[in-house]
């Protein structure tokens, strides 16, 4: 236990009405006699606490007739540290930058206090990596404004390129949700020329403008459905459900993943049969050509044609 735990702990225990005996302290913090004497004159000196000894209880307490005390600000154990300074270098590797003015004086106040409890903060940054391979190059100002209008729930003028139809178009949108997904952020937004729910990859917005206009909000299990009834990215209602298969090699590793909430998952004897529903096939073609000979594609017809086709394509280029 370092000292950061050892103070909270004796602070609840002073919080007690009936002075509290050093055996106990010893007993329940697992330290010396002298290693908690220190840290009542710790508290004491640099707390303010009102530490006082009852000679008649042999014991320590609070002084009632002092004012309430308090530990000040938040207080962590060694291991709630650590998980915060790795929580900010997710978020740095998922958008760099995007919390520094705002983390930057926490997380030096972290590193302080795990100096304190005789640690080194600086490992974390050796031992926890966050690759991020596939991530998009983001335009930081732009993703400030979009955070901030999605939760402002402000109206933005967006300048879109989008990569399909590889041309430019001036949007307003209603922005809903910002998703990071497989490396790269979107902006989930109600499109108002399409009059409808439309994703917008964050790399293809070429400049955001906020507007003093509050946006049309839809409802959250609408969102939610739009953003979860199929695979992938490319979301909105499902309209078909996939049937691969995989062969034994692959099936052992494929029906221990997740590729959709619903998915359904059946042996044949070391063949493996996965069904996941999917509103737009162009991601999930991407995900079963990956798998190469191992998977096939038992239906729906369209969609066994469409993989076919790019496998063709591939083996002739070769």
């Amino acid at each position: 236990m370092n000292r950061l735990e050892r103070l909270v702990r004796i602070d609840r225990l002073l919080q007690q009405q009936r002075p509290v005996p050093m055996r106990r302290f010893i007993a329940e913090l697992g330290a010396s006699r002298s290693t908690i004497t220190r840290d009542f004159e710790y508290l004491r000196d640099f707390l303010d606490a009102p530490i006082v000894y009852d000679a008649d209880a042999n014991g320590h307490h609070y002084d009632p007739e002092a004012d309430r005390f308090e530990l000040p600000g938040l207080w962590f154990n060694q291991s709630e540290l650590y998980a915060l300074l790795a929580t900010e270098q997710l978020l740095e590797a998922a958008q760099p930058g995007l919390l520094a003015p705002y983390f930057g004086p926490l997380k030096a106040r972290i590193r302080k206090l795990l100096g304190q409890a005789g640690v080194s903060a600086e490992t974390l940054g050796q031992r926890i990596r966050l690759l991020d391979h596939g991530r998009r190059d983001l335009d930081s100002q732009a993703f400030g404004t979009i955070a901030e209008a999605v939760l402002s729930r402000r109206v933005l003028d967006i300048d879109y390129h989008g990569r399909a139809a590889d041309r430019r178009s001036d949007r307003t949108v209603h922005p809903q949700r910002l998703a990071h997904y497989r490396a790269n952020w979107y902006l989930l937004a109600h499109c108002e020329s399409a009059g409808d729910l439309r994703l917008f990859s964050l790399d293809r917005i070429r400049s955001a403008t906020l507007r003093s206009e509050t946006a049309q909000e839809v409802a959250p299990k609408v969102v939610d459905r739009w953003l979860g009834a199929s695979f992938g990215i490319f979301t909105g209602t499902a309209y078909a459900w996939a049937m691969l298969r995989f062969s034994a090699s692959a099936a052992r590793w494929v029906a221990e993943e997740r590729w959709h909430p619903d998915q359904i998952g059946v042996w044949l004897g070391d063949a493996y049969e996965l069904q996941v529903p999917y509103a737009d096939a162009t991601e999930l073609v991407m995900e079963i050509l990956r798998y190469g000979p191992d998977v096939e594609v038992v239906g729906p017809p369209d969609l066994r044609a469409r993989v076919a086709e790019r496998l063709r394509e591939a083996a002739a280029i070769y």
